[in-house]
């Protein structure tokens, strides 16, 4: 390549295998030239690979979806070739939220008793949290669209609202739910894994265009981070990477916050970025995001989920990456689709 490949993060903890790859050396070795940006959303990063902008970048597959399929603007050419983690979110009260659902027995009796629906954040409408805090909500006897009020903050604004009273709760990836807590700005009430055990998180999204005119670069991106997963998910490497996060030049995440979302360690919800296959881009999860944006309305009866699950997600391209690494045989990916976890009905919330 002429130019080195851009990828874009955001200050949350799911960015480590990028920064790992970038810190480690890992892109160097496998021969990649790669420079890391950290964007201020997520509106930024989908913006910037819609316009080619960025290469490549931590996603949210509901908005890669969204992206492509034109629900926020010119429709981009976006591809999933890897998930890069799993878990990690957490639903999070301001105190006096917390006070409230403890007193009234539950989330429901709580929100019955408002005189105006409280507002609850989210870091982006087309985001595993909304879609995950909708699904726990709905199941919980609670219309998300009717009983509380949503809006978008950036993940690393979401504690100053809480504290501030401005939002009642939140819902955001590590470490912010533990800073909430440690800050005593509000109460973690549950982890996404308690609404779906081992659900995909964040992925990696590229630019069509940028993975048929670069296939050998793309598959050295995934080759490198595939490497910085297995070390991210490692209990040993844990105090290390949470150092890097902390970088002031690179995430300037909170260190004992960070830390404590990172396997091995002792947050309510923690992260995991290669055990479990979560580096597997499975149809199955592709097309229970895309039947949630459905049922919520942002995506038409006329849309074909399944050809837009199939267009975007796309394990065909890790397939050799994982095959250099020693990891699966590109035979070996369609059996994966058969042990996907998809979630059952949750119980009643607290």
């Amino acid at each position: 390549m002429s130019r080195p490949v851009r990828i874009g993060v955001l200050r949350l903890v799911d960015s480590a295998p990028v920064m790992v790859a970038a810190e480690r050396g890992l892109f160097a070795a496998c021969g990649l030239d790669a420079i890391v940006q950290v964007e201020p959303s997520w509106s930024n990063i989908a913006d910037k690979l819609t316009y080619g902008l960025l290469d490549a970048a931590v996603m949210l597959p509901p908005l890669a979806f969204a992206a492509t399929m034109g629900l926020r603007g010119p429709a981009a050419r976006l591809v999933v070739p890897m998930s890069l983690t799993q878990g990690g979110n957490m639903v999070v009260l301001n105190n006096d939220a917390a006070t409230g659902v403890a007193s009234s027995g539950g989330l429901l009796a709580w929100l019955s008793g408002q005189s105006d629906r409280p507002r609850f954040a989210v870091v982006h409408t087309f985001s595993t949290h909304n879609l995950l805090l909708r699904y726990w909500l709905a199941a919980s006897g609670v219309d998300p669209d009717r009983d509380i009020e949503t809006l978008v903050i950036p993940p690393e604004d979401m504690v100053k609202a809480l504290g501030a009273g401005q939002i009642a709760g939140f819902c955001a990836g590590a470490p912010w739910g533990d800073v909430a807590a440690a800050c005593g700005a509000g109460q973690v009430l549950l982890g996404t894994s308690a609404i779906w055990p081992h659900h995909p998180e964040k992925c990696l999204a590229v630019g069509a265009g940028w993975a048929e005119t670069n296939p050998d670069a793309l598959v050295l991106l995934t080759r490198a981070l595939l490497q910085a997963q297995i070390l991210c998910d490692r209990a040993d490497t844990a105090p290390e990477i949470a150092t890097l996060l902390a970088q002031p030049d690179g995430l300037d995440l909170p260190e004992v916050a960070t830390l404590a979302a990172l396997p091995g360690r002792n947050s309510a919800e923690q992260i995991c970025f290669h055990a479990r296959s979560a580096w597997f881009p499975a149809q199955a999860h592709a097309l229970w995001f895309l039947g949630q944006m459905r049922r919520w309305g942002w995506v038409g009866d006329d849309a074909d989920l399944p050809e837009v699950a199939r267009t975007v997600y796309r394990p065909d391209l890790l397939g050799p990456a994982l095959a250099a690494e020693g990891i699966l045989s590109p035979q070996g990916l369609p059996a994966l689709e058969e042990e996907v976890w998809l979630p059952s009905e949750p119980t009643s919330g607290p």
